[in-house]
């Protein structure tokens, strides 16, 4: 399960995307990006953040840690941008934050060269949980102490924004050709034959257990958060059962 911690600081706003983040400080001592609840993306980026996160952990890729941010509207009331503020009202209780990164960049493939293995099992990672978020122009990914993080997985995942039509996307193709390591992902097979056996109904559901039940009650056509999990967990599983049809 996700730790919590408790916003104490909000230090400045990290303007990238539509979801306007922030750099917030924490009574664990720590720093923390946080994505916030009440943004206009709302819960289900959070959600995807975490599952994919997990799943990502779980297969042996490097992503920052998660931690589940308490945040006090009140925080908010010595912010001079009024968006701040209303997105701080907006967003009391639990928000989503990540590991801040002092000193790391953002990755360049031109400048960036990674292990043929490690950018094959990214791209085979994308294309199952359908990233359309990793590309030449945004590669969502950092390089900190020589080493790449992938982040920012809020895209991804996207059947759950239809339930009722989410069968459709099982087998849904993915496309390669826009991926920001198609170019250096040229241990493909390796990569399918070392992840696909990975991913179990067991991690699926130790990934759903991190995402908090507020984050998936009301639910249109569930009846409880446990029958949302089994939802993304079916899913999930017969995507990879068809992954002869989208594998990279």
């Amino acid at each position: 399960m996700l730790r919590t911690v408790t916003a104490t600081r909000y230090v400045t706003p990290l303007r990238e995307g539509g979801s306007l983040p922030g750099l917030m400080e924490a009574d664990d001592l720590g720093t923390w990006v946080v994505k916030y609840v009440g943004a206009g993306q709302g819960r289900k980026t959070l959600v995807a953040e975490i599952i994919c996160a997990a799943l990502a952990r779980g297969l042996g890729l490097p992503v920052p840690e998660l931690v589940l941010v308490d945040v006090d509207p009140l925080l908010g009331r010595s912010e001079p941008d009024e968006e701040v503020q209303d997105l701080l009202q907006a967003s009391a209780g639990l928000n989503l934050g990540m590991d801040f990164l002092p000193g790391s960049f953002g990755f360049d493939p031109l400048a960036h060269e990674l292990d043929p293995l490690l950018a094959s099992k990214v791209l085979w990672f994308d294309a199952f949980v359908g990233n359309v978020d990793r590309s030449w122009r945004n590669p969502n990914l950092l390089m900190w102490h020589r080493a790449p993080w992938l982040i920012d997985h809020g895209a991804c995942l996207v059947f759950h924004h239809a339930w009722s039509r989410a069968a459709g996307s099982v087998a849904k193709a993915y496309d390669v050709a826009g991926h920001v390591l198609s170019e250096q992902a040229t241990a493909r097979r390796q990569a399918d034959a070392a992840l696909a056996p990975q991913v179990t109904r067991e991690l699926l559901e130790q990934a759903l257990a991190e995402v908090p039940d507020v984050w998936l009650a009301d639910e249109d056509g569930f009846a409880s958060p446990a029958a949302v999990r089994q939802a993304y967990t079916d899913h999930l599983l017969a995507r990879l059962a068809a992954r002869e049809r989208w594998r990279p």
